[in-house]
């Protein structure tokens, strides 16, 4: 998830120059690659039956990537046992896509560098860099050059979900239509921020939560500004969406503050599931390896 997203001008190119400071939180989806007669992607999990099957997935196209690299066929099977929520604005197909390089590369065992895989990550996606590192980072430039940030502790945070996503393309759209054409504020992540995530200090941390998204996110979908107020009403210490959304990440002060929000949360009737989990975490691993 962005503890803060601070997102520039859109350039010529189409993209926009990002500050960012991701946290790896403890929600993950499990990567599984067999061989098989062709490349296939199946699915496990609550959110089984909304995985793309093709190319458009972005653990075929890593599949495909280390392939190539190494010089083998991609006739592997590709099974992802799914918790992360689908276009929640929480890189699930990102941590797919770099659970993929890692799993393919022991596969094959090819030899490929980490360097070189963290290459094939960033034309992946800019979030794919850091899945593959995890724990706490800046990110800049598309997100994908990364630097790691000091930080002492774990953070608790909730997170309020929903079954229908948001178009990440459409949310930076409505936020350079909401801007208009003559903003040009680079972005930059506030010292105040890395010094909060350095000392522990989780009740400075959420007043400094911010996701330059969040306006064009709740004129979208004006639910989700009930939601982070409900969620701050309850007692978190900051509340901000997840990326471009829908996702409400509440950060709470302790494991107990967690499940009292979660039970208020999901008695509220505004959401349709809540998670309770913490950061940092470790980035993409390989868990064990049979062939």
């Amino acid at each position: 998830m962005n503890a803060y997203l601070g997102v520039g001008p859109r350039e010529f190119s189409g993209y926009h120059e990002l500050a960012t400071i991701f946290q790896a939180v403890g929600v993950y989806d499990e990567v599984t690659v067999s061989a098989a007669d062709s490349l296939t992607i199946s699915g496990l999990g609550p959110f089984a039956d909304r995985i793309p099957n093709d190319h458009t997935n972005l653990a075929w196209q890593a599949a495909e990537l280390v392939a190539r690299a190494c010089g083998e066929l991609p006739n592997i099977q590709i099974q992802i046992d799914k918790a992360i929520p689908i276009a929640a604005g929480m890189a699930g197909g990102s941590a797919d896509a770099a659970a993929t390089l890692l799993a393919c590369d022991a596969y094959w065992n090819s030899g490929i560098s980490r360097d070189q895989l963290d290459a094939m990550a960033a034309t992946l996606g800019s979030d794919v860099p850091f899945m593959l590192h995890g724990g706490c980072a800046l990110g800049v430039g598309r997100g994908d050059v990364l630097s790691p940030v000091m930080i002492r502790g774990n953070f608790h945070w909730v997170f309020a979900i929903f079954d229908d996503g948001l178009a990440t393309a459409q949310i930076y759209e409505k936020t350079d239509e909401l801007r208009g054409l003559e903003f040009e504020v680079e972005p930059e992540v506030p010292t105040e921020l890395l010094s909060a995530l350095a000392r522990g200090d989780a009740p400075a941390l959420g007043r400094l939560l911010h996701n330059d998204l969040q306006l064009a996110a709740i004129t979208s979908r004006p639910q989700l500004g009930r939601v982070l107020e409900q969620g701050i009403d309850l007692g978190a210490l900051g509340a901000v969406i997840s990326g471009s959304g829908p996702t409400c990440a509440f950060l709470v002060r302790d494991e107990s503050s967690a499940i009292d929000l979660v039970v208020a949360l999901k008695a509220s009737g505004l959401v349709d599931d809540v998670l309770h989990t913490h950061g940092p975490v470790h980035g993409a691993r390989v868990i064990s390896t049979s062939r």
